[in-house]
């Protein structure tokens, strides 16, 4: 992960808000033999004794759940969206092309839970992607029993214990002012990508460029 201050967001409520948008993780550690593993999940940071903690599911016997069991130390990233920065929207233009993206990493501990936690995960986990339809025929609680045996048999629940939280929200903040309007528009006129990122960085203008600045 680049280190760079200028990138950091240090806003915790920002943090959670954005790990709660994009909870679709990639989930790394390595194995016995030191090969790296991962996988993508659906993982969600909730407060447990007052301390925060990621929890989520994944399939059983599978590589990475023997390496985990092997090692627990892991790392979790999630990322949203991201985009080409091009270095003919600066003012000078003599500098290298660029990305901006947002991107939190955390490291800590994972533990393996037992069937009444993998029926809190799998219930919060329906429901938060049924948009909280408690009538939905897919979210946890509605679904028959013999499914439900069938499913928990084949995943298993797990708990990150959080030690190392790091943020990359690289959103041309060492850009000059400018240079910083310039690709604001310019990613406005993209995709989606492009005009999500715009929108983070008109969010942050005024922090960026003091008023006596801007």
């Amino acid at each position: 992960m680049y280190n760079l201050p200028y990138h950091k967001e240090e806003n915790e409520q920002v943090i959670n808000e954005f790990v709660a948008r994009y909870p679709f993780a990639f989930l790394a550690g390595s194995d016995s033999e030191n090969k790296p593993v991962a996988t993508q999940v659906p993982v969600f940071i909730e407060e447990k004794e007052g301390r925060k903690i990621l929890r989520g599911h994944i399939m059983r016997n599978t590589d990475h759940h023997k390496a985990f069991l092997h090692n627990e130390n892991v790392l979790v990233v999630f990322t949203g969206h991201h985009t080409y920065v091009s270095a003919t929207w600066y003012s000078n233009p003599d500098t290298a092309s660029t990305w901006n993206y947002m991107s939190v990493h955390i490291k800590g501990i994972i533990r393996f839970l037992d069937n009444a936690a993998l029926e809190d995960v799998l219930r919060k986990t329906s429901l938060h992607f049924e948009n909280y339809n408690h009538q939905s025929p897919t979210v946890f609680d509605n679904l028959s029993a013999e499914f439900k045996r069938r499913v928990m048999n084949a995943i298993v629940a797990f708990e990150i214990e959080i030690k190392e939280m790091d943020t990359v929200f690289k959103l041309s903040q060492d850009r000059d002012a400018k240079s910083y309007e310039s690709i604001k528009e310019h990613l406005k006129q993209q995709g989606e990508d492009g005009k999500v990122i715009a929108a983070e960085m008109e969010k942050r203008t005024k922090k960026v460029f003091p008023d006596d600045e801007y």
